[in-house]
């Protein structure tokens, strides 16, 4: 199975795809898609939808998972990100009825069984368990990896126990 995992932004979307075989993940590609400052949010917004066009095409995910938005003191910043995320989430279900989200405190109990993790222990647990030589980077492409890890180990305990 191959999960593409999105961290969103409108600035920076981090992309993370992985492959599940039978319990094992690895790491195919991450990467992120940068959209200038500067520029009008609609024309942001639409090259972030071709930039999801584009890793959907290349990678042919057969699942998709976004991360939730948390907001913790900067509501007004949150909106175009929130646009942002409403993009993904839109171009993602086109592609692909199996959309799944799941928030931070999610992911960080999946990757180090502690909700609360900071981004450098979520990073290493990363690290570690795609076996990659380093952290990925930018920061965006590691939460992203961290995204796809948490439903690629969700999705296989799920259909353990026949959900």
């Amino acid at each position: 199975m191959i999960v593409l995992g999105i961290d969103p932004g409108l600035a920076i979307v981090g992309y993370g795809v992985v492959e599940s075989v039978k319990g094992k993940v690895n790491a195919i590609d991450y990467g992120v898609i940068n959209t200038p400052a500067g520029v009008r949010t609609p024309i942001r917004l639409q090259m972030i939808h071709k930039g999801i066009l584009t890793l959907l095409d290349r990678f042919k995910p057969d699942e998709i998972a976004v991360e939730e938005l948390f907001f913790a003191n900067n509501k007004t910043t949150g909106i175009p990100v929130a646009e942002a995320r409403g993009v993904i989430l839109m171009t993602a279900i086109e592609y692909c009825d199996k959309l799944f989200e799941y928030t931070p405190n999610q992911i960080k109990q999946a990757i180090t069984g502690w909700g609360g993790a900071d981004k450098k222990q979520m990073q290493e647990v990363v690290r570690q368990t795609l076996r990659l030589q380093s952290i990925p980077k930018p920061d965006d492409a590691a939460d992203a990896l961290a995204v796809a890890l948490t439903h690629a180990q969700t999705n296989r305990f799920a259909s353990l126990f026949g959900m």
